[in-house]
């Protein structure tokens, strides 16, 4: 997921939303002029050093994140509950979130993701009583997605598995940036959120190109562009804000995440909870599901 954790979480099951727009720096306040590899050696260091991350095998969070707002959440929600009465003649319950008060508010669901090396990862997402699922092996993927009352696993659209295969490592797109073969270029300084940042351009070894802006003090990757999207009908650009970082046993990991489509006004968040590294995961986690 060559995809960093946030990044992995957001790509599989979260994401609709405004582009987060980043404001063009003030010429007296930007920062003193570094080529793009003293930026990536300073980022790498700042988030822990490629050889503590390298020492990562696996990882799992635990939090909450955005699914959507209370009035489309509750229509989501009565489905599923006719689903599960269908043939008994009994009607859904009502549910608050369907008043108005509750109808602009994003509803948060309970997920854990787990992810473990070369390029495996698990989500587990908990809705109206309800189990959803995505699996990578690191080559293919599958779905069970029982909120829409589909009972039984389904394999990634060639569109899915293509996005899994270009995951970055868990470290992020430039940790060992040189070996994984993306060449990066400094082609801009921009502000994001308010805080001058270093907008860098990756082409990647497969050619796909990527921008990720690295904060001008800190060195933390705040912003990143990720896999674009399909939504009514368009490939549309993503962007993630990356907040709240924190040191999980030395390694910095944003606690925040914050997804963003173009095109859409609403913005989706990952809150992080809870971190473990190197956890005790079995292969069997990722592997195909029994049918």
């Amino acid at each position: 997921m060559r995809l960093s954790q946030g990044r992995v979480l957001l790509g599989v099951l979260v994401g609709l939303c405004l582009p987060v727009t980043s404001l063009a720096a003030d010429a007296k306040t930007a920062p003193a002029k570094l080529t793009a590899d003293q930026i990536v050696q300073r980022h790498v260091a700042a988030r822990g050093g490629v050889k503590a991350w390298k020492s990562v095998q696996s990882m799992a969070w635990n939090g909450k994140m955005d699914v959507g707002y209370g009035d489309s959440m509750a229509r989501a929600e009565r489905y599923v509950r006719r689903a599960a009465l269908k043939g008994k003649g009994s009607p859904a319950p009502s549910t608050r979130a369907e008043g108005k008060d509750d109808a602009r508010k994003q509803v948060q669901v309970p997920f854990m993701l787990e992810l473990k090396r070369p390029a495996k990862s698990r989500i587990q997402i908990e809705f109206a009583g309800k189990t959803a699922v995505q699996v990578y092996d690191g080559t293919e993927g599958w779905l069970l997605r029982p909120y829409l009352n589909r009972d039984d696993w389904e394999p990634f659209t060639a569109e899915q598995a293509k996005a899994q295969q270009h995951n970055w490592d868990l470290g992020g797109p430039l940790m060992d940036h040189a070996a994984q073969g993306t060449k990066v270029k400094l082609v801009a300084v921009e502000a994001v959120e308010g805080r001058n940042a270093y907008k860098l351009q990756l082409t990647h070894k497969n050619g796909d190109v990527q921008f990720v802006w690295i904060d001008a003090k800190s060195f933390l990757d705040v912003k990143v562009e990720g896999t674009p999207r399909r939504m009514d009908g368009k490939m549309r650009s993503v962007w993630v804000t990356e907040r709240d970082f924190r040191s999980v046993q030395g390694l910095m990991v944003p606690f925040v995440l914050e997804t963003a489509v173009d095109g859409y006004l609403d913005t989706h968040k990952v809150i992080i909870d809870k971190v473990a590294l190197n956890p005790r995961v079995d292969d069997a986690r990722f592997a195909r599901p029994k049918t």
